[in-house]
């Protein structure tokens, strides 16, 4: 079985997902990131795959993929990186989140056969238009078993949030906001407003939520409205400050703790 089907059979509510950008803050700790996360109970991982133009995402996550291509990492080192970690011992979902560019110029059956090589479990790809996965990955993604995550916002209308629930596996992405990724100290009264419009439509898929979760109070209301919540922005921010996974970490858990 797919380990992200696996978790979510296990664990339908409280789940906590934390993403970084792979190379950075240095270009061989990719794995050390990992093990840190599973050591520390993390549910599953979003590794991301350093972009140029990282158009959905904000400045602290711009800046570290500058930072990561930088330190000269690549997809093709990112997948020598992860291939060692299933067989030492590594059990936790892992999904690589990354832009069009990078995977297009590796080739989408090339990507996803790697994928399955090194223990991939999911992908999310923000600007893969939603015709291209049908034609082309899909298929690729099915033969695989690489489940394809997809994103919804504020403003995606119902009849695409059904479509995309009747055709993707997984989970639902649901991003808190229409801005960029960034931490937030609370979420207004617009955004629990959608998480309950979406609540209710009775999706078939379980859903996280991601974007601007950094403290006690949006990591409940995520929780309280989706199976989870997706961190990415404040952890990475604690990376690039300790430059180190542990102390990053345990910054992380303080912070949870606090309004």
């Amino acid at each position: 079985m797919n380990r992200i089907d696996q978790i979510f059979q296990e664990k339908q509510k409280g789940l906590l997902s934390l993403y970084f950008c792979a190379g950075h803050p240095t270009l061989d700790g990719t794995a050390d990131v990992i093990r840190a996360m599973e050591r520390r109970g993390i549910d599953f991982i979003e590794v991301g795959i350093p972009f140029s133009d990282p158009m959905a995402d904000g400045p602290v996550i711009q800046d570290a993929a500058t930072k990561a291509l930088r330190n000269g990492m690549t997809l093709r080192k990112l997948f020598a990186q992860l291939e060692p970690l299933r067989a030492q011992g590594v059990r936790l979902p892992l999904i690589l989140m990354g832009y069009m560019n990078p995977i297009f110029h590796m080739g989408f059956e090339p990507f996803f056969r790697q994928c399955r090589e090194v223990g991939i479990d999911g992908v999310i790809i923000p600007d893969l238009p939603f015709k291209d996965y049908m034609d082309e990955v899909k298929p690729l993604a099915d033969r695989y078993d690489v489940r394809v995550i997809m994103l919804i916002t504020p403003e995606t209308s119902e009849e695409r949030i059904r479509f995309i629930d009747r055709n993707t596996d997984g989970f639902i992405y649901m991003v808190s906001s229409a801005a960029t990724t960034g931490a937030q100290k609370e979420f207004d009264q617009a955004k629990q407003a959608y998480f309950s419009r979406i609540d209710a439509m009775k999706l078939t898929h379980p859903r996280m939520i991601g974007f601007g979760i950094s403290n006690r109070q949006t990591l409940q209301a995520a929780q309280k409205n989706a199976a989870g919540a997706i961190i990415g922005s404040k952890f990475v921010t604690l990376l690039d400050k300790h430059g180190a996974p542990e102390p990053a970490l345990d910054e992380l858990f303080e912070a949870l703790k606090k309004d």
